[in-house]
């Protein structure tokens, strides 16, 4: 294969100085979670992961048991939690290979015990409240109540108690107000619990938003997901982050076409001129989106050229202008480091930079750079 076709560059020395300027944000203190799932938000989880361990984080999460039993297969030994609810059947792999699950109610916490028993091996558990998201978690007045059930069985450990924050990420006073709020419920029920008598374990809230703008927000262990991949809610606050992937490809064709004719799927752009069109293998079918057809633009040898017409499953066209330079083979750039970013690709969609990123398929490959 060239070395010129459709790609995802994978900057890792970009994630090593996201994961540093997040460990001089926080302090030596907390633990550094990296959420590695969904591919590692389409970045490649095993050698994400890698990556962040050897760059001084202490642990990894994914949604579902088969991301964590990827890693496993890699020989990743580093303790990973499940963040997303398992399934019962589920729970004799996740004992085999030392996986931490995530609990929110009295049913399932009596089917983890059942399972670790049978199993003859002790299973950790971290407790989540839902303090606001109304999503996965148990009420905080539950949280007393559910940490002692963990407690007090023989085959679990309560190895940490967790929530979610909703809207951390914004500066609107009234979602600011929100956020202190929820973190005024998470650390009540936390100290509820130890009033019971019981080690929470590794208490943990943060998310990226949490990161950047509530420092309260800390406790044992931050889980900066979207932040550490190069995007961040910071406007201003001198904790940049530098975006990992970028997407490349070529030009695999040059043709031109005379004014007045038509380009692509539908007709939605008509050329103004007599004209020269780049034609570049890439598509919806790679992840980029059929809505940035003449919304878009790409780098080729230094100069940008605008998308023209619709992105088709395998190709998408630019309009290299009455005189070109551009040449067959040529690199692009799609988005990534220095040019235009995922978010500002997320921006035109009216969406956010982790779908950008998660949505770049399996068919392009992940190259990895230092």
């Amino acid at each position: 294969m060239s070395n010129k076709g459709t790609r995802a560059i994978i900057h890792l020395e970009n994630y090593r100085k996201n994961i540093k300027a997040a460990r001089e944000k926080i302090g030596p203190h907390p633990k550094i979670c990296l959420p590695v799932k969904a591919d590692a938000y389409g970045h490649g989880s095993i050698p994400i992961s890698r990556c962040g361990l050897e760059a001084g984080a202490e642990y990894l999460a994914v949604a579902f048991v088969p991301e964590a039993l990827e890693l496993r297969a890699a020989g990743i030994t580093a303790p990973i939690l499940i963040l997303s609810q398992s399934l019962p059947e589920a729970l004799g792999v996740v004992l085999s290979n030392d996986l931490a699950l995530m609990v929110s109610d009295a049913d399932f916490i009596d089917e983890t015990a059942k399972a670790a028993e049978k199993a003859g091996k002790k299973l950790n558990v971290h407790l989540k409240i839902d303090t606001g998201m109304r999503r996965l978690g148990c009420t905080p007045e539950e949280a007393v109540l559910l940490a002692g059930k963990i407690d007090s069985h023989k085959w679990l450990n309560l190895e940490g108690i967790a929530t979610h924050l909703a809207v951390s990420d914004s500066l609107d006073p009234g979602d600011v107000a929100f956020t202190k709020e929820q973190l005024g419920r998470f650390k009540e029920a936390v100290v509820s619990v130890e009033k019971a008598g019981i080690n929470p374990g590794i208490v943990h809230a943060a998310n990226s938003g949490g990161l950047v703008f509530h420092e309260d927000s800390y406790f044992d262990m931050v889980r900066p997901g979207i932040y550490l991949y190069g995007y961040s809610p910071a406007t201003g606050d001198g904790l940049l982050a530098e975006p990992v992937m970028e997407l490349r490809s070529f030009v695999s064709l040059v043709k031109r076409i005379k004014k007045g004719e038509e380009v692509s799927y539908g007709r939605t752009w008509t050329a103004p001129e007599d004209t020269f069109i780049g034609v570049i293998p890439i598509g919806y079918a790679d992840g980029f989106s059929r809505s940035l057809g003449n919304n878009h633009s790409v780098l080729i040898r230094g100069k940008t050229y605008p998308m023209v017409g619709r992105v088709c499953m395998d190709n998408t066209m630019v309009n290299l202008g009455s005189e070109t330079e551009v040449k067959r083979w040529d690199e692009v750039t799609v988005f990534g480091p220095g040019f235009l970013s995922a978010d500002d690709i997320a921006q035109k969609r009216g969406t956010i930079p982790y779908e950008v990123t998660c949505g770049i398929s399996k068919r392009v490959p992940r190259e990895y750079t230092e």
